[in-house]
């Protein structure tokens, strides 16, 4: 085989990979023979398509043959009516996170450097190291809450951007809006601070940071948005940022021509069209979150404020161990080796054996059990 003659960036060739949430592995339901199982490792809303969402999706399928408005005309005017928010202002892309990379494009060189905190969404260092720039990691304060002080300490002369997430993923906390206020206020007017709000839909906390009213006056300011969640449809990955028009230009500059689909576009519309009832589906997520949570801190967990859909279970070394607790019950979960466990809310079953199978975790025999078995499966994948 020749030698590969082409030369790889060295920015890519050492990015960190980043892991999709896996599906659960299927196990007996308790008393009976069907199997079950719950994927509670990627954040994704429960609830299957709304009958008014699928039918205009449905319709969209039949225009497959054509290609999409590369403008996303209809859906940007849907969404800036429903923000109240100038059309200019709006920039869409295949999730986020794709709006993420495309802002992270337009600013940063290579030696230029990105504050954010951690640990925080995974997909951020990706994203950083893909332009030539450095992340510049600050650790989560207490309660696995954002340090500001420390990612205002963090700025230098060479930094470009600052990533700030709330709720953060995958730890749950808010960021309060008066100290991000009072942070973009003392950051240079030249570096933009991106809001990442994936999750504000499902945010309860009256303090919480209010995205929307930081843009005033600081053009600086850019917001990260996502239908995937709360809405449902993170099968058709459409994100979007809000953001002064000239960020939000650029963005769109470097964005893939046709980046969303056709029905994409046309179940965004009929989500905001129903969105009453789909906010209804995010309450009772809301609901069942504040209840596991409860559950879990009944059982002697020390769980940080949960905001999003989702919480965090810090477990330190006996993460791996657990999760494989929790897969042998049919509930696939995510895992960060050394650090702890991000456990989507899902379908009311499937909380309900959470709280299950947390309540066996420190029991002595499932802790030996499953660290041989972890050890075991060390020792196969040597061979």
């Amino acid at each position: 085989m020749k030698p590969m003659p082409i030369t790889i960036r060295p920015a890519i060739a050492s990015l960190p990979v980043y892991k999709a949430g896996r599906p659960a592995p299927t196990v007996p339901e308790p008393g009976s023979y069907q199997p079950v199982s719950y994927k509670l490792s990627s954040n994704e809303n429960p609830y299957p398509p709304l009958a008014d969402v699928l039918a205009l999706v449905e319709v969209a399928c039949g225009q497959m043959n054509r290609y999409p408005d590369a403008g996303n005309a209809a859906m940007i005017e849907a969404v800036a009516e429903r923000l109240d928010v100038g059309q200019d202002q709006l920039a869409f892309g295949t999730g986020s996170v794709a709006v993420l990379y495309h802002l992270l494009q337009a600013v940063c060189d290579p030696g230029d450097e990105v504050v954010f905190a951690w640990r925080s969404f995974e997909a951020y260092p990706i994203a950083v190291q893909a332009t030539g720039a450095s992340c510049i990691m600050v650790p989560l304060g207490p309660a696995a809450t954002h340090d500001l002080d420390a990612l205002r300490a963090a700025i230098t002369d060479r930094t470009k951007a600052v990533m700030l997430c709330s709720p953060n993923n995958p730890t749950g906390p808010t960021i309060p809006h008066d100290e991000v206020v009072a942070f973009i206020d003392a950051v240079p007017d030249h570096i933009m601070i991106m809001i990442d709000e994936a999750y504000v839909e499902f945010v309860t906390d009256p303090a919480a940071v209010r995205g929307l009213d930081t843009l005033a006056g600081h053009p600086n300011v850019v917001l990260l948005r996502t239908f995937s969640k709360a809405y449902g449809l993170a099968g058709f990955r459409v994100g979007f940022c809000v953001a002064d028009p000239t960020v939000a230009s650029a963005v769109r500059a470097v964005s893939l021509p046709f980046g969303v689909s056709v029905p994409a576009q046309a179940a965004v519309i009929a989500s905001l069209a129903v969105e009453d009832a789909l906010l209804e589906r995010v309450a009772a997520l809301v609901k069942a979150r504040m209840a596991v949570v409860q559950g879990m801190r009944d059982l002697g967990f020390d769980i940080p404020d949960a905001q999003g859909n989702f919480f965090w279970l810090p477990a330190g070394e006996r993460t791996l161990t657990w999760a494989g607790t929790f897969a042998d019950a049919g509930l696939m979960v995510r895992p960060f080796a050394g650090d702890g466990i991000r456990i989507s809310i899902g379908e009311q079953p499937a909380n309900c054996r959470v709280l299950e199978v947390a309540a066996t975790l420190n029991e002595p025999q499932h802790q030996i059990q499953h660290e041989h078995q972890a050890q075991h499966g060390h020792r196969a994948a040597a061979r």
